[in-house]
């Protein structure tokens, strides 16, 4: 006789070990809002934030009413609210099987890596910024409406934070840049594309991009009354170990107009040399050789020739794994529950580009 019940596996579903025996722990319930300590340590439940509203208390018989109706509530909330998981790592599934239904596609891997706390950290904000500039290229209108939201959220914050600790302004710069180019085009070519949402929603977040693009190019920089020493007191074999671990030409030439001295430095032509021969292949910069006035090789705007034609390498702080043997990908620093013998051998650095590439079919 065929089973004609739900799936007996009961794919998706989270298991809490309490005192009284394996719970389930559904997202949305009223159940995960008790106060039970044990419930709330899980770093693995829906966290859902929005407006200051008054909790309801339902009665047990409408419970599963409620969660359903929390949750389309939620999703037709305005652009304030947020929706994420605080999740350290995901299993990377490409298609259905057995014990998983569906497949994991590039905004449900945004919505569940906990990416919102992770532009708190200074070792992966780059990282984060240059995911989002990636996605707003080319892979926007793939995502879901609720990574859509949770995309132009954690932005939001992004933003924030740069107001804030005036971190790396010309980096958000960008971001904005490519996302309002994108977003112009969609907007334009709307019968064409794919917006989730009505277009007046889209019109208002390119507007509120407009604002922050204003906002950032008006941002001015505190200065720091410090009585002790300052970069200019250092010697000048120390300033010019600084110069040497940029991998960024342009943060070379800010760091120059700071002083003269650095001025100075940050004209070497071993120093740009070096910047070439790390980023790019001697067969690269051999095909755009350009000769200064003296004969020789001018380093500095071979760097910005080769950057429009080769890609530069990217250093992060901190990026995401991805184990081969679990197929999950994850924080470094948080680890995963590995079953490989010897899991230092199955893991592999993740690129933002790698991350947007591991969700193409």
């Amino acid at each position: 006789m065929p089973f004609l019940g739900q799936d007996w596996r009961s794919p998706g579903w989270r298991w809490v070990k309490t005192e009284d025996g394996w719970k389930r722990c559904e997202p949305f319930s009223p159940a995960l809002e008790d106060g039970s300590s044990q419930l709330n340590d899980i770093s693995h439940t829906v966290i859902l934030t929005g407006d200051d509203e008054d909790e309801e208390i339902y009665s047990p018989e409408d419970c599963e009413f409620a969660a359903k109706k929390r949750k389309k509530d939620h999703f037709r909330s305005n652009t304030d609210s947020q929706c994420f998981y605080r999740e350290k790592w995901i299993y990377v599934h490409k298609e259905s099987t057995r014990e998983r239904h569906g497949y994991c596609t590039l905004g449900e891997a945004f919505n569940r890596l906990d990416f919102s706390s992770a532009i708190q950290d200074i070792r992966r904000f780059n990282y984060v910024v240059k995911l989002l500039q990636l996605i707003a290229k080319s892979q926007l209108t793939s995502l879901s409406g609720a990574a859509q939201k949770n995309y132009f959220n954690i932005l939001d914050k992004i933003v924030r934070k740069v107001m804030e600790d005036q971190y790396n302004p010309r980096l958000i710069k960008d971001l904005l840049q490519d996302l309002s180019s994108t977003l112009c085009i969609l907007i334009r070519g709307v019968g064409k594309s794919v917006l989730v949402g009505n277009i007046n929603i889209w019109i208002c977040r390119l507007e509120t991009i407009l604002l922050w693009q204003q906002q950032l190019k008006n941002l001015q920089m505190n200065k720091q009354v410090n009585n002790g020493l300052t970069l200019s007191d250092l010697p000048l074999h120390m300033l010019n170990n600084i110069l040497h671990r940029f991998s960024d030409g342009w943060d070379i030439i800010t760091l120059g107009q700071v002083t003269p001295t650095l001025y100075m430095l940050s004209e070497d032509r071993q120093l740009w040399k070096k910047l070439c021969q790390y980023h790019f292949a001697e067969k690269q910069f051999c095909r755009h050789l350009i000769p200064s006035e003296k004969g020789h090789i001018d380093w500095k705007l071979m760097y910005f020739a080769l950057q429009k034609y080769y890609p530069i390498k990217e250093q992060y702080g901190d990026t995401l794994h991805f184990c081969r043997h679990c197929s999950i990908l994850f924080w470094k620093d948080t680890g995963h529950p590995c079953t490989a013998s010897d899991p230092n051998t199955c893991l592999m650095p993740v690129s933002p580009q790698h991350f947007i590439d591991l969700f193409k079919f």
